[in-house]
């Protein structure tokens, strides 16, 4: 048996329960990790709202990222073994002892990073690289817009598009968090509460790049934002999906208007994800040219105190869970 942490009903923090569990057997090609830490993110917060339902082959537990230790693996495993230290993107489960996830969406700890740190990674890597970089195509010299630029993927999308080459701004909420993304290696950074973005970049010439979580009225003020031939790329919707946007601009400017969630996607398809961050981001993660910026860290018991945090908009970069 294992201790995890459930939704007792959909509600807010306060339903995330410590239960015990009996801990999964990893399925082919799947491995069996013994959680030192556990990210949290926004959709783990949303699955406890019931707003998110996990695929129906994924644990009911939240918890999309962890880092640990392999302690089993399943038939058909070569990539990894027994003891190796790895960080992985999971299905859900990660909210517990032990979980299991396909051994190709594990990823060596970086050498030089904590297992605190390591857990931070996967699920904004992932997210960032496939669709800021696959998806969205942002290359060195174009102008890149951040929203959320304190959010964990916000931190990971500053400080990727810095190192590739970019030109990157971003909005936040306060000027502690513009001063971090600043820090991180943003040009500049509007604090939404006082600046007009659509303004700020208008007079840069327009950003080449977007990359929003936020949705509602930010749609129709991203694409004002977009130089010709720009590229919106939507990852959530904090404040809605729809809206009333003016398509004439998108014709008009050729403007491309994308996005993409993570947990849908195939196991191949995330595998993919896996291969090119370990070719083109690991190196430079092991170098130190990149590194997660934590926020704070709670114990596994403490899962509620842990969403209350994030749900207050208050934390700059991630927060984890300490499992053992």
């Amino acid at each position: 048996m294992m201790k995890a942490v459930e939704i007792s009903a959909a509600g807010g923090p306060e339903v995330l329960t410590l239960t015990d569990r009996e801990v999964p057997v990893p399925a082919h090609d799947q491995v069996l990790i013994k959680v030192a830490y556990a990210g949290v993110n926004r959709p783990d917060a949303l699955q406890r709202a019931g707003l998110y339902n996990p695929p129906a082959n994924a644990s009911d537990l939240p918890g999309l990222e962890a880092s640990g230790t392999v302690a089993a693996i399943g038939v058909g495993v070569t990539s990894v073994a027994v003891g190796d230290q790895v960080c992985a993107l999971l299905p859900g489960g990660g909210y517990a002892e032990y979980v299991t996830t396909p051994a190709a969406h594990c990823l060596p700890v970086p050498d030089g990073l904590s297992l605190a740190q390591a857990a931070c990674l996967p699920e904004t890597f992932f997210t960032v690289w496939s669709n800021v970089f696959v998806r969205g195509g942002l290359q060195a010299g174009e102008r890149f817009l951040v929203h959320g630029g304190g959010s964990g993927i916000g931190t990971t999308a500053i400080q990727l598009g810095k190192i590739f080459g970019a030109r990157v701004f971003t909005t936040a909420g306060s000027d502690a968090k513009c001063a971090a993304c600043v820090g991180l290696g943003a040009e500049a950074a509007f604090n939404y509460h006082d600046v007009d973005f659509v303004e700020k970049m208008q007079a840069l010439g327009g950003a080449d790049l977007i990359l929003d979580m936020v949705g509602g009225p930010y749609i129709q003020r991203n694409i004002k934002s977009l130089a010709d031939d720009g590229r919106l790329v939507q990852i959530a919707f904090l404040q809605g999906p729809k809206v009333d946007i003016n398509l004439m601009q998108v014709m008009m400017r050729r403007l491309t208007l994308t996005g993409s969630t993570l947990r849908p996607q195939s196991d191949m398809a995330k595998a993919r994800i896996a291969d090119q961050l370990r070719m083109h981001v690991w190196p430079r993660i092991a170098a130190g040219d990149i590194a997660p910026v934590m926020d704070q860290e709670f114990a596994l018991a403490d899962a509620a105190a842990a969403h209350a945090r994030m749900e207050s908009n208050a934390h700059i970069g991630k927060i984890v869970l300490r499992v053992a």
